[in-house]
């Protein structure tokens, strides 16, 4: 007889009058709850997944990059099943349409009128599979929907599921038939993670763990156990929200984003003359929340009452590396945008 399916959701004896110590104690055992069921399936990947879970409490949405066979769909899959969360997969293809992610008006015959067929977007978790293969209207299409949480169809607006996240995924090294993201768009990713090769002896583990002539099918995969309900979600952001922002905190996440503008150039000669000539646009106020609320979610990972300047410099690169436009001089000299966001934190001083 099959085990049953124990959900490791709010431990017994929470209440909400929990000191914050508390709180933080029971946030830390979900948290690594979390862990322990993805791991089952997932070799690794420890930042992915901590990048995964930061998006899930703080409500923001994901783009992943890394070439082919990272697990990056099947950890997206995965996190969908420990949250017993509706999700839906969207392959991103050049002849996608609109309506294909959102829906359509579909006319009824017998009835004379025009019934809404909803898409896929209508879902929890939803797995935008290699986004940068598909045209600008489609991206538009989803932008609506990631900001303001509803699509409009005909002349209504539908609200989206509660809680609503997209996790994109998009292939560095192929170029052809694909197309660049808006900034529009991206700016609407809280983060973006960068997923690389595993270590060799986490690649042996995933050689030992898929042995088989034949792989598993899908229904035969390891079991994952419930891990997150909505009671223990509503629990982690609870938490999140009672870590301590100190206002010299808050003073330095604003100071690093708005040193990312070329426009601004008060960080310092120094900073302006040798670091804007790679930037073209700097990150947006938007980029600032961002990296407030991921920082807060870094010092609960760690289970601190409040936020430290290493949690700040540890979000920052997820915060700001799809925010920060580079010019071609930065192409030139082979500069990324962590590097350029390593700089910046190199400048500006920690409180």
């Amino acid at each position: 007889m099959a085990a049953p399916r124990v959900a490791l959701c709010v431990p017994l004896g929470y209440n909400e009058r929990m000191t914050t110590d508390e709180a933080l104690s029971v946030a830390a055992a979900l948290i690594e709850g979390c862990r322990t069921e993805l791991a089952k399936r997932i070799v690794g990947q420890r930042a992915m997944i901590d990048g995964l879970l930061t998006a899930l409490i703080a409500g923001g949405h994901i783009l992943l990059e890394g070439v082919p066979g990272l697990a990056k769909t099947l950890a997206v899959k995965s996190l969908a099943e420990i949250t017993s969360l509706a999700f839906k997969r969207i392959q991103f293809t050049p002849d996608l349409l609109p309506a294909d992610l959102t829906g359509t008006l579909i006319w009824e015959q017998a009835g004379g009128n025009f019934s809404v067929r909803r898409g896929p977007v209508f879902a929890n978790v939803i797995l935008a599979d290699e986004i940068n293969r598909a045209p600008a209207k489609v991206q538009s299409a989803l932008l609506e929907a990631m900001e303001e949480k509803q699509v409009t169809i005909g002349e209504t607006s539908y609200p989206l599921p509660d809680p609503f996240f997209v996790l994109a995924t998009e292939n560095p090294i192929e170029h052809e038939g694909t197309y660049s993201l808006p900034e529009a768009e991206l700016d609407r990713f809280l983060i973006k993670l960068l997923v690389g090769y595993p270590a060799p002896e986490e690649e042996l583990e995933i050689v030992s763990r898929n042995a088989a002539v034949l792989p598993a099918p899908a229904d035969r995969r390891v079991p994952l156990l419930p891990a997150l309900d909505p009671a223990a979600l509503r629990l982690l952001r609870s938490a999140a929200d009672s870590i301590h922002v100190d206002e010299g905190i808050s003073q330095y996440i604003v100071s690093i984003v708005t040193a990312t503008r070329p426009a601004r150039p008060h960080a310092g000669a120094a900073l302006a003359e040798g670091l804007y000539r790679y930037i073209s646009f700097g990150a947006s106020p938007r980029a600032s929340i961002a990296l407030y609320r991921c920082a807060r979610i870094h010092a609960l990972f760690a289970a601190r009452p409040f936020v430290s300047p290493d949690d700040v410099k540890a979000a920052a690169f997820p915060a700001l590396r799809h925010r920060v436009v580079l010019s071609y001089e930065a192409e030139a000299e082979g500069l990324d945008a962590d590097a350029v966001i390593s700089r910046i934190l190199s400048h500006v001083p920690v409180p």
